[in-house]
């Protein structure tokens, strides 16, 4: 189970509506697929107490399980995100107040999506960690790449063991399949853009 890591830099709305959000979306989805809570904590890699929670909004996730989550659900992490109203440019143009938003306030993160909602392959988005914000408590995993440039504050990168700190004007690339995780060791916000390739889940 994924530990919540404080924060109170970050613009912090009803957290308790944001989980809400979330749960019922995880719901949804799992309906659609199919699937048992039991069967998709199993396909997930997650405990059913924590599918069964994060359903009923009382548990913020990480971005780690929101991953595992839409590996096995089919679905890209953006599909969790906050709806927007698009202009007529909204297929191929994202403007500034128009991004799709996830908060997970009590572990410290808010991405904002910026690139339209699609089935392609990539995904690029604006990450904002509080102090002490995470990823998680457990590495990730899956096919694909991940690149990224820092823009504000201090980003600690774990890939495989070996510890990198950036800080604005570093980048950073490397295959998913390296298990990785990510937190903001610095004392103020850190802000990165973060682009991604969708992916299954490698194994073990």
């Amino acid at each position: 189970m994924d530990d919540a890591v404080g924060g109170e830099a970050l613009a912090r709305p009803d957290e308790g509506e944001d989980d809400r959000r979330l749960g019922e979306a995880i719901r949804l989805l799992r309906r659609r697929a199919g699937l048992t809570i039991g069967a998709l904590a199993e396909k997930a890699q997650l405990s059913t107490a924590m599918v069964s929670l994060l359903e009923r909004g009382r548990a913020t996730p990480s971005l780690r399980t929101l991953r595992l989550l839409g590996l096995a659900l089919d679905v890209p992490v953006s599909y969790f995100f906050e709806a927007q109203e698009q202009d007529a440019a909204g297929r191929y143009v994202v403007r500034r107040g128009n991004r799709r938003l996830l908060r997970l306030t009590r572990t410290g993160v808010l991405k904002e999506a910026l690139l339209p909602p699609s089935k392609g392959l990539l995904e690029m988005y604006e990450l904002a960690l509080n102090p002490g914000g995470a990823s998680g408590t457990d590495f990730m995993q899956h096919e694909g790449e991940k690149a990224g440039y820092v823009l504000a504050g201090r980003l600690r990168l774990t890939l495989d063991g070996a510890v990198e700190v950036l800080e604005p004007g570093d980048t950073f690339c490397f295959p998913s399949s390296v298990p990785h995780m990510f937190d903001n060791p610095g004392e103020e916000v850190a802000r990165v853009i973060w682009i991604t390739t969708q992916g299954r889940a490698a194994p073990g």
